[in-house]
């Protein structure tokens, strides 16, 4: 059966940081993907000094999107850092109507899935925590009327990954325990690609080389929580 994958993330590299085995598996195997992201991630780390940061990382998107497979990808224009209530209220319905629009003629027996962070904000990040929010309001909303949409997939880390609450940069949960994990992702055999994806961000390097190392053999392996 056909599915179709709503991408909903705050920043240029969350999918390929964060859910990017799963995303990248679900493509390889017929899923269309549609990738969002609410900011163009103008806060970010900017190691080589380029003057227009946020230009530079949806370039690294694109680049990235392309090699998930994404059907089409959309960038809402808000900034890094500043997201609130009221984005996730105006966001909730732009991102609505591109659902509705991309499902327009789409058959019922289609499965639809909306895939994020987890909803503590992965690491802590508050904008994480708004596109979250914001997918499950779109999710809920439409899914009243609606049965195409079966699933909201909420990407998080294992508390063998991080055992404890982290505070070197912002408030991040401790992972989440085998019995509040609904579904794990092995795509591990995907490695080199993954590595090519996440290489993509070469702005944000940084932060990809950490989750590289942190990961290490298990790059690939993701966990979700998922609700219907």
């Amino acid at each position: 059966m056909k599915k179709i994958i709503f991408g909903i993330f705050a920043h240029p590299d969350d999918e390929a940081f964060g859910p990017s085995g799963a995303l990248l598996k679900a493509s390889r195997e017929g899923a269309e993907l549609h990738l969002i992201t609410f900011t163009s991630g103008d806060a970010g780390t900017n190691p080589d000094n380029v003057e227009d940061l946020g230009a530079a990382r949806l370039k690294e998107w694109k680049k990235a999107g392309e090699l998930f497979g994404a059907s089409t990808m959309h960038y809402l224009g808000y900034k890094d850092g500043t997201l609130n209530n009221f984005a996730m209220i105006e966001a909730s319905e732009r991102i609505k109507t591109l659902v509705l629009t991309i499902l327009k003629d789409v058959p019922s027996e289609v499965e639809v899935e909306f895939v994020t962070l987890d909803l503590n904000g992965y690491t802590g990040h508050i904008d994480h925590i708004v596109a979250a929010r914001a997918a499950c309001f779109v999710y809920y909303t439409l899914q009243k009327n609606d049965s195409r949409l079966k699933r909201i997939k909420f990407a998080c880390m294992s508390v063998e990954a991080w055992p404890s609450v982290n505070t070197d940069w912002l408030f991040m949960e401790a992972g989440h325990s085998p019995e509040e994990i609904t579904e794990t992702v092995d795509a591990r055999d995907l490695q080199e690609d993954l590595l090519d994806i996440i290489h993509t961000h070469h702005t944000q390097r940084a932060d990809g080389e950490t989750m590289i190392k942190s990961q290490g053999k298990n790059l690939g392996l993701n966990y979700f929580i998922v609700r219907h």
